[in-house]
């Protein structure tokens, strides 16, 4: 791949997007992580107005590393950042639902995921908020390997106006930020979605990203790992896909 040219078709389409729009600017959620960096970057070449809404929630990574990493990618592309602290706001929320998604008799992990689910909600309900307010557009900031594998929410951080990284894979994703100059501290780290203490991507999923990367640009994959990787696709299928409508979309019986 040519990353020079990769970088500035993408630049030029986000232009377009905003041109055709007629917004003001780009907001996107910076977490400190590879795809937020590099969707930062490449919004800045395009448009000054630019800016990053670091949202920690709960986890107690969000306060440390994310947010150091997230500020110093912020000085170093000159991008304005901005914090929304959303920990209280879930903790309110937790207690409005208490004992209506999380009683005995439901199923432990649903309901655990229930629960990590509502942080990518509440940030995606903060940026449409921030955009909306400044005339902005909502950047989304998943990768490829994410998509096929559904490892991300449902309208949380799957829902976004446009997202100029959604073909990379994650190895992909590093090598545009290797040519970018971003700090090493973003290269170097373990993927994750600190959504609690010591969650990484890779562990949670079971499957490593440079596996992924290999099978989606047509590499060889073992079967069991490309059996894994299909059924993963399959059970997120309706992650994305707009909403079913009756009278537009036919169900097969």
């Amino acid at each position: 791949m040519d990353i020079a040219a990769s970088i500035e078709a993408r630049v030029q389409w986000i232009k377009e997007i905003l041109k055709q729009s007629g917004a003001n600017g780009i907001v996107y959620g910076n977490s400190g992580g590879k795809d937020c960096s590099l969707v930062g970057i490449l919004c800045k070449m395009a448009t000054s107005n630019v800016t990053g809404v670091i949202m920690p929630c709960q986890s107690s990574q969000n306060y440390g590393s994310d947010r150091d990493d997230a500020l110093m990618v912020g000085r170093r592309f000159d991008i304005e950042q901005i914090e929304v602290d959303l920990t209280q706001t879930k903790e309110a929320f937790l207690k409005a639902l208490d004992g209506k998604f999380n009683s005995a008799e439901f199923d432990e992990k649903s309901v655990r995921m229930a629960g990590i689910n509502i942080n990518p909600r509440l940030r995606m309900t903060a940026l449409y908020a921030v955009a909306q307010s400044r005339g902005c557009l909502v950047a989304g900031t998943g990768n490829l390997d994410e998509a096929t594998l559904g490892y991300f929410t449902k309208w949380g951080d799957g829902a976004y106006d446009f997202n100029p990284i959604a073909d990379l894979t994650v190895g992909e994703i590093y090598e545009h930020l290797r040519y970018l100059d971003c700090p090493l501290c973003v290269i170097e780290k373990a993927p994750s979605a600190g959504l609690y203490p010591g969650q990484t991507d890779e562990n949670e999923m079971g499957i490593s990203y440079a596996v992924v990367d290999a099978y989606l640009r047509g590499g060889e994959a073992p079967k069991e790992v490309v059996e894994r990787i299909e059924r993963m696709r399959a059970s997120s299928a309706h992650k994305r896909r707009m909403p079913l409508m009756y009278g537009i979309d036919t169900i097969r019986c």
